[in-house]
């Protein structure tokens, strides 16, 4: 893993679009307007791609606020889908026709009678996110991201799906690695690799803030362009996870959490950024912020007099400054972007999810483990 620059490398980079979508709050008017957003432009993002100094250019939309989604398609002829680009998890699945929950209802369904390249076998597994859970089948069939080819891809169809109420995408590409496959089957990233379809063993984020284009995921390589400074390698706690080291957790030169060192978990399908609950609750307290619902709110005045939180990854500092870690909700009311653990575990691990990712270009190093 890579915090800040790197040196670009000179084989092909294949870059693609992600889009920063507003994550509905769980009201009846958002996913209202959601529905209706969804109907009326129906997944038609132009697929134009252009090619220069051996990068692959996609274009971006950015629905609004937080999760970052890019458009893949699977089958023949190909059909398109909305994903997640997920280091947190290992594996690609999309809706099937089939899915009986009324959710896929509202997402793209793969049509798998429509594909003469489509696969099935009898397989099936389960997986279980912070914010949902989705039972399906592994499939194989043809998956392109960009002008990425993957054949006889092995990959899931949802059949049921539970908890993803109002998020707009339609399913998730798992960046992990592939012991952390629920389905066992070989990771996209895994299979291009092996094939030797990208040049590094390497894949860059680029997550844009305040606007709504400009967001990338590249693979094969890193376009220097898209950071200042240099790269700060990190390596990780052991290969097999995007987990590292982290030292401290600090504000005011005061630790507030982390203070004999923790595991730090960089992932981009988190928008937020989690910890122990004792631990996000006294960050929550130097904030100022107080619990109302879900949430923990402060004074949007705040933003501008509280400090930067600083965490402390292998001996650097990476602050992260109010404006990041508090945001406003559809009302205009400001609420902190720190939660609790969604998953218990024996030791104090944080997840570094896209409010630290937005401040800090991060790069996934499968050939080396950092």
């Amino acid at each position: 893993l890579v915090l800040l620059g790197l040196v670009a490398f000179s084989e092909c980079i294949v870059k693609i679009p992600l889009r920063r979508v507003k994550t509905m709050r769980k009201t009846l008017s958002g996913k209202n307007i959601l529905n209706n957003f969804l109907k009326e432009h129906a997944y038609r993002l132009s697929q134009i791609s252009s090619r220069a100094s051996n990068l692959t250019f996609h274009p971006l939309r950015n629905i609004k606020d937080k999760l970052y989604v890019g458009n893949i398609t699977i089958g023949t002829p190909p059909q398109e889908f909305q994903v997640i680009f997920d280091t947190g998890s290992s594996d690609l699945w999309v809706p099937s026709v089939f899915c009986t929950s009324p959710i896929c209802s509202t997402h793209v369904m793969f049509r798998h009678f429509d594909s003469s390249t489509f696969r099935p076998t009898k397989k099936t597994f389960s997986i279980n996110y912070g914010s949902g859970r989705m039972k399906g089948v592994v499939v194989h069939d043809t998956v392109r991201i960009g002008n990425l080819v993957s054949t006889d891809q092995p990959f899931g169809l949802s059949m049921a799906e539970l908890g993803f109420d109002g998020i707009p995408f339609d399913g998730v590409m798992g960046l992990n690695y592939p012991k952390l496959s629920f389905s066992g089957a070989i990771p996209i990233f895994d299979k291009l690799k092996n094939e030797g379809a990208i040049s590094e063993p390497v894949f860059a984020f680029y997550l844009s803030k305040d606007k709504q284009e400009g967001s990338v995921v590249m693979f094969g390589g890193v376009d220097h362009h898209y950071y200042k400074g240099e790269l700060n390698w990190i390596p990780l706690i052991q290969a097999g996870d995007w987990s590292v080291h982290m030292d401290r957790i600090s504000m005011k030169r005061k630790v507030i959490a982390c203070s004999g060192g923790c595991e730090a978990v960089v992932d981009t399908g988190t928008s937020v950024i989690e910890g122990p609950r004792r631990l996000v609750n006294n960050i929550q307290k130097h904030i100022g912020a107080m619990p109302r619902g879900s949430e923990h709110y402060v004074s949007c005045s705040a933003v501008n007099t509280l400090p930067p939180i600083i965490f402390t990854i292998n001996g650097i500092d990476y602050p992260v400054p109010a404006q990041a870690y508090i945001l406003k909700d559809s009302r205009g009311h400001c609420y902190t972007t720190f939660e609790q653990n969604k998953v218990s575990s024996s030791t104090e691990t944080w997840i570094l999810g896209d409010v630290f990712l937005r401040w800090y270009f991060s790069v996934f190093d499968r050939g080396n483990d950092r």
